[in-house]
């Protein structure tokens, strides 16, 4: 049975992991027989949302401990995970995977990774072994594997071109289907960036994970 990595940030769309894409892809890994083990930094959240009125308000929540909402508490820190026990390693979307796994939502093209998780995916990388990156998450792969990676988001102009000044070769996609840089082993999928449905989100995803899984044949 493959063994995947799912690292989450946080629990809800607007601060941490979109759920939908996270419940999506644990379900897509259980689908086709593999099983997944989910990681989450032991971090505060950069910020707490309201997603009710979809405000920030004046509150402190951990990473690790919102993630294991979704994980239904079978959850550890990123800081434990060793690549050697993985065949392959997902992250879900999420204005999570952009504050709290990275700080694209705040810095941009000029991001960085959280240490931890960069640690883990860049061990993944070196032993050539596959990664997915769902929704907004692919703004994290030039900082992970270098330049001149193919990846997409979409079709969203200014993360486009914010992935380009990286370095990243940014390659149009529709919802359904997603973009995969065989060299490399990555790939990658819209979700909520185009999605409108959760149908939608749950074909891209599929899709992705079975294209993971066909790299770690």
């Amino acid at each position: 049975m493959k063994k995947i990595a799912v690292i989450l940030s946080g629990c809800g769309v607007f601060d941490g992991s979109e759920i939908h894409e996270a419940v999506c892809t644990l379900l897509a890994i259980d689908l086709e027989n593999a099983e997944y083990i989910c990681f989450a930094p032991n971090i505060s959240q950069t910020r707490v949302v309201n997603h009710l009125t979809q405000q920030p308000v004046n509150q402190q929540r951990n990473v690790l401990e919102e993630s294991a909402r979704i994980a239904r508490g079978k959850i550890q820190d990123i800081k434990n995970a060793n690549a050697h026990d993985f065949d392959a390693a997902i992250y879900p979307g999420g204005h999570g995977a952009a504050l709290n796994l990275s700080n694209f939502g705040t810095k941009n093209a000029d991001m960085s990774v959280n240490a931890d998780v960069l640690t883990f995916a860049r061990a993944m990388k070196n032993a050539k072994k596959p990664q997915g990156f769902i929704c907004i998450a692919p703004t994290m792969i030039s900082a992970i594997y270098g330049p001149g990676i193919l990846q997409t988001i979409g079709c969203d102009a200014s993360t486009t071109a914010a992935i380009e000044k990286m370095g990243g070769k940014h390659v149009e996609c529709t919802v359904l289907k997603v973009v995969v840089d065989k060299e490399h082993c990555v790939v990658s999928t819209p979700a909520y960036m185009l999605a409108t449905r959760i149908s939608e989100v749950f074909l891209g995803v599929s899709q992705l994970v079975k294209d993971i899984l066909k790299c770690t044949s």
